[in-house]
């Protein structure tokens, strides 16, 4: 493929990677709103325009240095071009899908992440990856629900002692109003770290083509697309990760509702603003199992978590195997 591309493909790409952005929404709508859904705080299509608005403006609140990880730290810069972006969209984008029809919490960070690794690759060998960003972006599956759970199970623990005394009425009372500002925080830390993965693979495109100059930033018009096309897909909503999350897991009371949501959302502004791309879907679920095996080991569904687990630990290769064939199969077109 030329090095300039051309301009309909260019903006052809742009909107895939937009489509990828959407489908995150989609498919991650539950990290926001599966827990203020199921404490039936907020009904469902009201609770999708909370979230999204969150969403969106989550650009106002943090930097891009999520992007900026991206961008220069899973594949060498030089790797990247038209084909290997779209492979590694194809992959990331297959992935959703599926995971979105059977219900499976997957984490389309991670999606995308396997499918740049998988593309670059089989462009140029294992030399394109460049080990100490996907080094850290890998611990980040581990180190993020496993915050999660500690901040979700800290914070149910302080709360029961906090409200000993007060009656179940009145702390279900508090917590419902509470959940209000834990779900928008979490949407807020959902939107600012998820979007720029996504800002990422533009500001890279851009940048390979020489559309940007010399130096590589993310454009202001590429940030506000990301953001209102992650919005767009919470808007419509994930209604079968969202049970997965909201019920199968555990069932959960507004309390824990909030508890769960804010120690999501703190594990996501610290990784955000470190610049570490973490999954949402990844930090949920563990503060979703704290807050769980904070009231007993028994009300959390292992297996169900177990069967989550899997579907993390496949992420990355299965992603980066559909983003190298899809990289093979357009050869005889480049």
């Amino acid at each position: 493929m030329d090095a300039s591309l051309a301009f309909p493909l260019l903006v052809g790409l742009i909107a895939v990677a937009l489509f990828f952005d959407f489908l995150n929404g989609l498919h991650d709508a539950a990290n926001s709103i599966a827990t203020i859904v199921s404490t039936r705080v907020l009904r469902p299509q009201y609770a999708v325009f909370w979230a999204a608005f969150f969403n969106f403006i989550a650009f106002l609140f943090f930097g891009l240095h999520v992007a900026e990880t991206l961008g220069t730290g899973i594949i060498d810069a030089s790797v990247v071009d038209p084909r290997v972006i779209f492979a590694a969209l194809v992959g990331a984008i297959v992935w959703n899908i599926v995971t979105w029809i059977y219900g499976i919490p997957s984490s389309s960070s991670h999606a995308l992440i396997g499918g740049m690794i998988g593309a670059g690759v089989a462009k140029a060998g294992g030399d394109a990856v460049v080990i100490g960003g996907v080094l850290k972006t890998t611990a980040a599956i581990v180190l993020s629900p496993l915050t999660g759970f500690v901040l979700a199970l800290t914070l149910v623990l302080a709360v029961s002692w906090l409200f000993v005394r007060q009656s179940p009425f009145a702390v279900d009372s508090t917590f419902r109003a509470l959940q209000f500002v834990s779900a928008s925080l979490y949407s807020l830390g959902h939107g600012g770290n998820d979007a720029q993965k996504t800002m990422d693979i533009i500001a890279v495109l851009l940048y390979s083509q020489g559309q940007l100059g010399d130096s590589f930033y993310v454009p202001f018009w590429v940030v506000i697309s990301c953001q209102a096309a992650l919005a767009l897909g919470t808007l419509l909503g994930g209604w079968r990760i969202v049970h997965t999350m909201g019920t199968r897991i555990t069932r959960l009371n507004p309390m824990q509702g909030f508890c769960a949501e804010t120690g999501g959302a703190i594990t996501l502004f610290m990784a955000t603003w470190l610049g570490i791309p973490v999954s949402t879907t990844h930090t949920i679920t563990g503060a979703i199992i704290g807050v769980g095996a904070a009231r007993r080991v028994s009300a959390v569904r292992w297996g169900i978590a177990g069967n989550i687990v899997w579907a993390w630990i496949i992420t990355l290769p299965a992603t980066a195997m559909i983003a190298a064939l899809t990289y093979a199969a357009m050869g005889p077109f480049a």
